[in-house]
């Protein structure tokens, strides 16, 4: 499907993302099965290759990154060779890095374990970072807002956006637009972002299950009004995503492509929404453009990005 909007990799590569949220290392083991195990009754995987692969906010900004925008991150790593890891992949993907160290954070990773393209098992690792090193970060993110023109808060519940109230607050100050990839169910703590992009789950976890199309614009204007949000995005899969704001509903239907992982599908609709508006972008033009990034990242394995010559590819 052709989207008749431009946006030149020039304009792209003039737009500024200050990410900062949860930085996680994805680990891929790839096998093959062909028995039981004799100890108990599951598959025994004989690992033939594996992949690393940056998750989480480090996915949001390597999306952002690949699409050509201007991308630094604000992360805490922990003082291991997970952290060592993803500060080699950002720094070998072009990612300007603002990393804290804290040695008593296990940097967080996701292994998957797959056998002929099918998932049959993640395993986490995981830790919260020190409060002191948190407010390193704070302080540090006051420092860098100006440099960058939209501040993008991915949060996966991992610690790094305790002080996200602060956050949203010095940003909206020095008169930049906020976008958050938001986790859990206290949206509160949101409150003055200009724009959320949660999806169906979360959104309902948060409002209530709705029974029409009005019956979510109700719920979705109310919960903007309150949280005093400029936009909310809602991202709804095979359903495409809605735009809620001041004018209105605008839905964008899902462009029809074979779905083969969603995993990382909401990083790269996010870094393609904050990409396209630090670029000039109108929302709605903007939320078009991630609704196409989502429909063509959704047909590749595991956290994967969207190149700008894909995105604007027939």
């Amino acid at each position: 499907m052709h989207v008749p909007i431009e946006l030149s990799r020039e304009a792209l590569g003039m737009s500024r993302v200050l990410v900062v949220g949860d930085v996680m290392l994805d680990r891929y083991w790839f096998g093959d099965v062909n028995r039981i195990s004799p100890e108990a009754p599951v598959p025994v995987v004989h690992v033939k290759r594996n992949e690393e692969r940056l998750g989480g906010a480090a996915n949001v900004a390597l999306n952002a990154t690949s699409l050509g925008a201007q991308t630094g991150l604000l992360c805490v790593l922990g003082q291991d060779e997970p952290g060592n890891r993803v500060a080699e992949l950002l720094e070998s993907n072009g990612v300007t890095a603002f990393v804290t160290r804290d040695g008593a954070l296990s940097t967080t990773i996701k292994l998957r374990i797959l056998s002929r393209q099918q998932q049959l098992l993640r395993v986490d690792f995981e830790n919260l970072p020190a409060h002191e090193v948190l407010l390193t970060v704070l302080d540090q993110y006051k420092q860098l807002i100006a440099q960058y023109d939209v501040v993008l808060l991915s949060d996966y519940a991992k610690g790094g956006l305790t002080h996200v109230q602060p956050m949203i607050g010095a940003a909206r100050k020095a008169g930049k637009r906020v976008l958050v990839d938001p986790k859990g169910s206290d949206y509160t703590r949101y409150r003055g972002a200009s724009i959320l992009t949660p999806n169906r789950a979360e959104l309902q976890q948060v409002v209530g299950q709705w029974h029409s199309e009005s019956d979510l614009a109700k719920r979705a204007e109310k919960l903007r009004a309150d949280l005093q949000l400029e936009a909310l995005l809602l991202t709804r899969s095979e359903e495409g995503m809605s735009l809620f704001t001041d004018a209105g509903a605008l839905h964008v239907p899902a462009q029809a492509r074979e779905v083969f992982d969603v995993s990382g599908a909401g990083d790269t609709v996010i870094a393609t929404l904050a990409a396209s508006l630090g670029a000039g972008l109108s929302l709605p033009d903007a939320v078009v453009l991630a609704n196409r990034a989502g429909s063509i990242v959704v047909g590749k394995l595991g956290t994967a990005t969207v190149s700008h010559s894909e995105l604007f590819l027939n």
